[in-house]
């Protein structure tokens, strides 16, 4: 308050110098040396470190200074030293604890899909490929878990579906140009029969993400408050845990196990991945069968080069999805959750036979397969980026969310394999592909078994 007080100033910096010269030989710097370790191995400022690691400093010293950890605590009102450093950190707004759910998994989980991404390129044969995609997924899924509570939690409430729509436009935003460097890759061909491995090597771009993520993107907030509290319940008191499961032990329960243990979140979770597994087998099993399809009707009408013609349509599919991921969150909003997912999914049923049944000209068929887009891809996904983060507290958010979407890929990967079993069982791709479309009926139901979250806070 007083710059021009040479005295003040003078106290101030001998007081700045004491504390750089004390610490070092008494025990009082084991704060500060483990801070250094910490500090330099993870790129936290030391000032950050000192308040992580000062009150669990004085509680192992507590035994050892009690008269000086007495007047620490009377000092501060505590009942104990360690109790009132951690307060008074708490109370100036500076971090109390280390976050590990969202920044660093989520460069982890970056990094690691592109590495993997791009070692895939050096298989040698079938199984190493399944192998190097299936450890390639599970990074991927974290990823995404990550990414979608991360925004919710840092987006304001009337603007958080809109952001969850944006952030999945991503996948199709990345979809569409993975299709339009395959069309380039495919007419050079500069590998010649192993031009494939390119698309992988083009896989592994993401890792330089990791630096922005690293340096740009902050810990949620509400997830440190959560924790600090103890919030453990994985949907509000008036979700069904009661009213005493807003505060927990001091012991972190595993978010998984608190998921299923109370009745009303192991409902949400189950009702929610039911609908996932409905989105990722039609995606999975029906989508992927779409290239081919365009491919033998441009065959049929004599096209020149009718495999081109699957490859538009992959990027005609996604185009639509594009516009969906866009228009998400306004029409959730709208709509409202539960009428939504309805619409969706009745758009998906009845999508299938329009693409597989009917006999359209092909730039007819085009243009039904940008409204396929629309809904089994754009619709169909991006509820579970809106929805499920709005039905979990924040300590699991992220926990039930990665559930609901990988627990569905973990049953869905197989259709895309036995693709071909099930064309020569059912006869052809329009029956597959309407026998497979089926699926899509639990969307008509399952919705209404749900809580509408529409203009609701998210659950603390």
């Amino acid at each position: 308050d007083a710059p021009g007080d040479l005295l003040a100033r003078t106290e101030g910096q001998v007081g700045a110098w004491l504390t750089h010269l004390l610490p070092g030989p008494a025990a009082r710097g084991l704060s500060h040396t483990l801070g250094k370790r910490l500090g330099s191995r993870h790129g936290i400022p030391h000032g950050v470190t000192s308040c992580l690691l000062l009150p669990h400093v004085l509680r192992y010293l507590a035994p050892r200074a009690p008269a000086a950890m007495a007047r620490i605590a009377d000092a501060l009102g505590a009942p104990d030293a360690a109790a009132g450093v951690a307060g008074l950190v708490e109370r100036l707004g500076l971090p109390g604890h280390l976050s590990a759910r969202g920044k660093r998994m989520m460069v982890w989980s970056v990094f690691l899909y592109a590495v993997l991404a791009g070692v895939t390129a050096l298989s040698t044969g079938y199984w190493m490929l399944v192998a190097l995609r299936f450890v390639t997924g599970l990074a991927m899924g974290s990823e995404w878990s990550t990414g979608v509570a991360l925004l919710a939690e840092t987006w304001l409430d009337r603007a958080r579906p809109k952001g969850a729509g944006f952030l999945q436009s991503g996948f199709g935003v990345g979809t569409f140009l993975a299709a339009l460097t395959w069309l380039v890759l495919s007419a050079l061909r500069p590998l010649g029969p192993s031009t494939w491995r390119l698309m992988f090597v083009v896989g592994a771009l993401p890792a330089f993400f990791c630096l922005y993520i690293r340096r740009a993107i902050d810990e949620s907030e509400r997830w440190i408050q959560a924790v600090r509290a103890r919030r453990w319940a994985a949907v509000t008191p008036a979700g069904g845990e009661g009213p005493g499961a807003a505060a927990g032990s001091a012991r972190r329960p595993f978010s998984l196990a608190k998921v299923f243990r109370a009745p009303e979140s192991r409902r949400r979770a189950l009702l929610a991945f039911t609908l996932s597994v409905a989105t990722t087998v039609g995606w999975w099993a029906i989508s992927s069968w779409l290239p081919a399809h365009v491919t033998g009707v441009a065959r049929a009408e004599g096209r020149p080069d009718p495999a081109d013609w699957g490859t538009r349509a992959a990027l005609v599919y996604t185009a639509g999805a594009i516009l969906a991921y866009l228009a998400s969150g306004f029409l959730a909003d709208a709509l409202g959750r539960r009428r939504y997912l309805f619409l969706t999914f009745l758009g998906c049923f009845v999508l299938t036979p329009a693409t597989y049944l009917w006999r359209l000209p092909l730039p007819a068929l085009m243009g039904v397969v940008f409204v396929n887009g629309f809904f089994t891809l754009g619709c169909a996904c991006s509820w579970m980026a809106i929805y499920p983060v709005e039905l979990f507290t924040s300590t699991v958010r992220a926990t039930a969310a990665s559930f609901i979407f990988n627990a569905a890929r973990l049953i869905a990967w197989v259709f895309p394999l036995v693709a071909g079993v099930l064309i020569t069982s059912f006869g052809g791709i329009p029956r597959a592909a309407m026998t497979l479309g089926c699926i899509y009926l639990l969307g008509l139901v399952v919705p209404w078994l749900m809580p509408e979250t529409r203009g609701q806070p998210l659950p603390e």
